[in-house]
């Protein structure tokens, strides 16, 4: 069985406010044009092909042009929801599609069903909502309580089938040994998916897959053999300088190692972290080469510069960032706050705040961590609903 993996398209993102449109169309075009020519058993897209619940219309025309290109080729095609998306809207006409080979799993209840694709078969497991998917599936409410519980609805099912072809099973969330990335200027990059930081899955729980195509984490890259995460094919910020984006060609036997092959997407343009004085970032030849890059720049002018972006700009003309960090200054009063917390788990800066603000720096006790712990999960899901 032969698949095209990929994920985390965001469509409708931008990248710090320039467009990504036309690149994502690009993105699209080369996703098209390389089933065309491989012809894989299935493409899989493990979850946010959308930016947000409520995507722009053109967002929606880019997936609905992609979509039936790839169902025209008469290749398979299994999208799954991820956390950004709206499994209703993303899931509607799912049965219809379904007959021109288009499989769109947002349900929890389809878990256990698989997708015949090849030799193999596909399970597709979308996005789950803990709170929400923790009844249906009798599981404990944390990302990695349902995950677990859906991929052992699969073992079941699996067992009921007898030995046979590849095992390759879809899925959007946080396996161990995964590494996030997190744009100091926009902050997390990938939306936190639960909170408190103890939720990620063991890789163990894939135990008897012979592929697990992930999605969630923007970074390609995999987790022993078997798992791999396909990386957006975009970059969506400045963390993401020098990475080479992809969409994964897999091949896979029952019982062996998968083999892959990394497929570079096309890039609208290069990304670029410059620092130094403002003289020298307009005068230093060393900077030719990103001119027509995306830019972020440092200054670290003693002073303040003034119109200093009007000046960059006239070099770098796609400049979208630029910070003032003098030479010598204390780390820790030049930095941003944002830039203090980056990375760090909500709950734990919550708690920290709470203990900061009371008299003695008392810290939380365990029912106002599960207070703090419940408002911030409200939160992610409201924003995730309104984004």
């Amino acid at each position: 069985m032969r698949l095209l993996h990929t994920a985390d398209w965001h469509l409708g993102r931008g990248f710090h406010g320039a467009s990504l449109m036309d690149a994502h169309a690009a993105v699209l075009d080369h996703l098209v044009a390389v089933a065309a020519e491989v012809r894989p058993d299935a493409v899989v897209v493990s979850g946010d092909v959308f930016d947000r619940a409520y995507p722009p219309l053109d967002a929606v025309e880019l997936y609905d042009d992609a979509v039936a290109r790839i169902a025209e080729l008469g290749v398979p095609l299994v999208i799954t929801s991820g956390n950004h998306d709206s499994p209703i809207r993303l899931g509607m006409h799912g049965r219809v599609a379904a007959g021109a080979g288009v499989h769109v799993r947002t349900r929890a209840r389809d878990i256990a069903i698989p997708v015949p694709v090849g030799d193999g078969l596909i399970y597709a497991i979308p996005y789950l909502d803990p709170p929400l998917a923790a009844h249906e599936l009798d599981a404990e409410a944390t990302h990695a309580g349902v995950l677990g519980a859906a991929l052992a609805r699969i073992a079941a099912d699996r067992a009921t089938r007898g030995a046979g072809g590849p095992v390759a099973v879809m899925a959007h969330g946080v396996v161990a040994g995964g590494k996030a990335v997190a744009d100091a200027g926009a902050g997390r990059v990938e939306r936190p998916i639960d909170v408190g930081g103890v939720s990620a899955v063991a890789p163990a729980v894939f135990g008897g897959i012979d592929y697990a195509a992930l999605g969630h984490l923007h970074r390609p890259q995999s987790i022993g053999e078997r798992l791999r995460y396909s990386g957006a094919p975009l970059p969506f910020g400045f963390d993401e300088a020098g990475e080479v984006k992809s969409i994964a060609l897999v091949e896979l036997v029952a019982g062996e190692a998968p083999r892959a092959e990394l497929l570079p997407t096309p890039q609208p343009r290069g990304i670029a972290r410059l620092e130094g004085t403002l003289e020298s970032l307009l005068t230093d030849a060393a900077h030719a080469g990103v001119e027509e890059a995306w830019v972020e720049a440092t200054l670290t002018d003693r002073l303040r510069p003034k119109l200093a972006m009007e000046q960059l700009r006239r070099r770098f003309p796609h400049i979208l960032k630029i910070e003032h960090r003098p030479v010598g200054a204390d780390a820790s009063t030049a930095k941003q706050y944002a830039e203090r917390i980056r990375g760090r788990d909500p709950l734990e800066i919550a708690e920290q705040f709470l203990a900061d603000v009371r008299a003695g720096g008392t810290a939380a006790d365990e029912s106002e961590r599960e207070l703090l712990r419940a408002a911030l999960e409200h939160d992610s899901r409201v924003e995730a609903a309104s984004a």
